[in-house]
Formats: structure tokens, sequence, C-alpha cells
């Protein structure tokens, strides 16, 4: 698809849920979405279609994380996105919060290949991959204890990932958990508390789950 006609879809997919994309931040979107499409003829990084890429794909891949930048506080500043594999939510978040710092963790090499990739053609100031398993990260000085915000799509909620995501966040810091959370579900066994849910895409009930650090 030709780059004006991604730029406009993503507008227009925008719209539809009550999300404004700036003209800036489209020309952003679209070269991630471009880029992803392109990497994931070699490497597995997402099932959605991206030749063209369908309205879902767009919904689910852009406008979900750029609705859910809208629940971030004023003074939140830095954001862990755990198994951050084809760059979403993380990428575009980051997009459309520029003044936040972003790590992105990813074990598998490529897929962190691709992200560090993605990082450089969107030209993201405070913005670093870590080709690392999260439950290391989360150990590491720099981190622990400090992220504002921890974000989660597509990575299996046991308690392996509630241990990373409580050693991250600092008191009151938030994770957004992106899909469903079932009321049994091991996130909700240690400190974090659900805070708030939002649909994110209108017409869809799957959208972001806000838990809450003690």
């Amino acid at each position: 698809m030709p780059a004006e006609g991604l730029r406009d879809q993503l507008i227009v997919r925008g719209h539809a849920s009550d999300v404004t994309i700036s003209a800036a931040a489209s020309s952003s979107l679209a070269v991630y979405l471009e880029l992803l499409e392109h990497w994931n003829r070699r490497i597995n990084l997402t099932s959605l279609p991206l030749d063209p890429p369908s309205d879902a794909a767009i919904d689910r891949l852009i406008i979900e994380p750029v609705a859910a930048a809208r629940r971030l506080m004023p003074g939140d500043r830095l954001v862990v996105d755990l198994g951050s594999g084809g760059g979403s939510p993380a990428l575009p978040l980051k997009i459309a919060a520029r003044q936040i710092a972003l790590v992105m963790v990813e074990s598998r090499a490529r897929k962190a290949a691709f992200l560090r990739e993605a990082v450089r053609r969107l030209e993201l100031a405070e913005t670093q991959v870590e080709t690392a398993r999260f439950e290391d990260v989360a150990t590491e000085p720099a981190l622990a204890g400090r992220a504002d915000v921890v974000t989660v799509r597509a990575v299996r909620a046991d308690a392996g990932l509630r241990t990373a995501a409580e050693s991250l966040l600092r008191p009151g810091g938030r994770l957004f958990w992106f899909g469903e959370l079932p009321s049994d579900s091991p996130l909700l066994e240690g400190a974090l508390q659900v805070a708030d849910r939002h649909m994110l895409v209108a017409g869809q009930a799957q959208g972001l789950v806000v838990l809450r650090a003690g």
C-alpha cells in the first residue's frame, strides 16, 4: 500500500475509536508498519495480515497502544515493555508519548534485532532494547523499583511475570495489561491490584486492564 494511503487508513481507524493521530505520528506509525511487514516475511513477528494491513491489524497493533497512551499520567517517565516481540504496544505507545523513556525486553535475538532497527529508523530518543529474559532484567539496579509503567501483551500471565512486574514497578506504579484478564489470573495473586479497565477500540470487549502496585 502506498505510504499516503496507509497514513490515511491509520487516521480513519483512529477516528473510529475517538483516537486522534497527528500527521507526524501517522507518518512514523506507517514506517513502523512497513518495517514490521518487511521483517515479518523472514521471522514470525505477528500473525496479523500486513500486506496490506487489515483494519483489525491496525486496531490491534496501532490504535490500542495509541489509545492506551492517554492513560499515562503527567509524571510517568519510565515505561518497561516485557516480551516486546514485534514492537506493539511499546513502539506505537512511544510514538504517541515521546516524553517517556522506553525499555523493551525481548529474549529472542532476531526479534531484538528487529526492535533495534525499528528504533533506529523511527529515530526514537531514550529508547533501548534489552536482549534478555524479563526475569533477569527485573533485578537490574538501573530498573528494579523504578518503572512508572510496565506494559505487557501476549505474554503468559504466570507467577514469573507477576514477580518481574512487581520487581520493576515503583510503589504506585501500574501494569498495563493488553487483553482480557480472568479473575483467577496469577497476576492477581500478589501485590498487584486491578485499578481500572478500559475499552480501547470501539466495539471490542478486549481492552486494557490497569493494575497498580502497592
